[in-house]
């Protein structure tokens, strides 16, 4: 089959690969119909370079249909509709039982010292082959695919592998009070859906910063109040528009929809670079225990949240050595919530906005959609912003 390898930073491939099988009698093989190009993939693409390995089939996003399954997986059968988390967990252990299929306790990768293992991703997160490809074996299928209706586009239901619940969850985790306040920063794929989602919520008001025209423009015609970076001359004043907006005092969320690579990081972004281009087996431990992070989306957030305010954390963040300004986050009495979303906790609730009316935006969500073939251009204009990519979807 054909497939998405990771060969290097900033260099993928479209390359034959063998065709899964199943392996375990919870697996089942899906065909993939559409799979989305996601932030956290291009992480992959140049941040976190040493952890990967050359022929790493990437991709978290797929759905598609149901060529076999194993025969411990009695809720599935060839032809069903699916839509597949990007996590990978049990169901049934502990952790799975308290809505954190993120940390399931029968699929952590103990090795690693992480969580559960997800599609296409590093090694710490147990590098299982991923779904920008043609087909995809579904380990835990049991659980984990979620059966969509037939008819109605991929565009639909594709979001509800990460998209859709990563925004639900950082939306959930802002607690933001009904008829409250809420910022987002960032308005990529992530940001625009938390966005979305806040409003059908109930929150009052949602401010949107990026410095993206396209992503900014997407956001204020569905009646966020956008802020652009590039029109102010440093964080503060751009702060300080916002808490003008709330009584003096910032909003009552703020929900860092960047992680990692956040613009206005220098000093990190070197040191990521660094690492980057380090041997392998250099560059992999070192990153492990003195990864830092491009903090200005977070350190933009504790100062723009009100006193007493949450920050949720969507946006993918690894460092291990982190600054952090702890002396503010105690005396602004800040709550904050982060982690993967955990798909299944939340796709229940998130199915019944998937209607006709469409109240999330999803049929036009993604601005451009190629071929697996294109995958290469695809992950190039979508890191370097080009053409209004804002959200990619494969058709292999």
């Amino acid at each position: 089959m054909k497939a998405v390898t990771w060969q290097g930073k900033r260099d993928v491939r479209v390359e034959d690969v063998p065709d899964p099988t199943i392996q375990e009698p919870t697996d089942a093989i899906i065909r993939v119909t559409s799979s989305g190009l996601c932030g956290s993939d291009l992480h992959l693409y140049e941040v976190l370079t040493p952890f990967m390995t050359p022929g790493d089939i990437l991709g978290h996003e797929p759905m598609g249909i149901v060529e076999e399954v194993g025969p411990e997986v009695p809720n599935l059968k060839p032809g069903d509709r699916v839509v597949v988390p990007f996590q990978i967990a049990c169901g049934h252990c502990y952790m799975c039982g308290t809505g954190l299929p993120t940390q399931c306790e029968t699929t952590q990768v103990t090795e690693e010292g992480m969580g559960a293992p997800l599609f296409g991703y590093t090694r710490l997160y147990g590098a299982v082959p991923g779904g920008q490809a043609e087909y995809l074996r579904v380990p835990q299928a049991h659980y984990g695919p979620i059966k969509v209706p037939e008819g109605p586009p991929d565009d639909r239901y594709v979001y509800l592998s990460d998209v859709l619940p990563t925004a639900w969850q950082a939306v959930a985790y802002a607690d933001v009070p009904q008829g409250g306040t809420v910022a987002v920063l960032g308005l990529g794929p992530i940001g625009d859906m938390a966005c979305r989602v806040a409003q059908v919520k109930g929150a009052g008001r949602v401010f949107g910063v990026d410095l993206v025209p396209e992503r900014l423009r997407r956001a204020r015609e569905r009646g966020v109040e956008t802020y652009d970076l590039r029109s102010f001359d440093s964080e503060k004043e751009l702060v300080q528009a916002i808490r003008d907006e709330t009584d003096g005092r910032g909003p009552d969320a703020v929900i860092d929809a960047v992680g990692t690579e956040a613009h206005g990081s220098a000093v990190a972004k070197l040191v990521q670079q660094g690492a980057a281009v380090l041997p392998r087996k250099i560059g992999g431990p070192m990153a492990e225990r003195f990864s830092v992070d491009r903090l200005a989306a977070l350190y933009t957030a504790i100062d723009l949240v009100r006193r007493g305010g949450t920050i949720s954390l969507s946006g993918v963040y690894g460092g291990m050595a982190d600054p952090m300004p702890m002396l503010t986050l105690f005396d602004k009495q800040i709550q904050m919530r982060m982690g993967q979303a955990n798909v299944r906790r939340w796709s229940d609730d998130i199915l019944p906005y998937l209607t006709d009316e469409d109240p999330l935006g999803v049929h036009d969500f993604a601005t451009h959609r190629v071929p697996l073939a294109e995958a290469p251009h695809a992950y190039e204009m979508f890191q370097k912003k080009q053409d209004g990519a804002v959200k990619v979807l494969m058709k292999p």
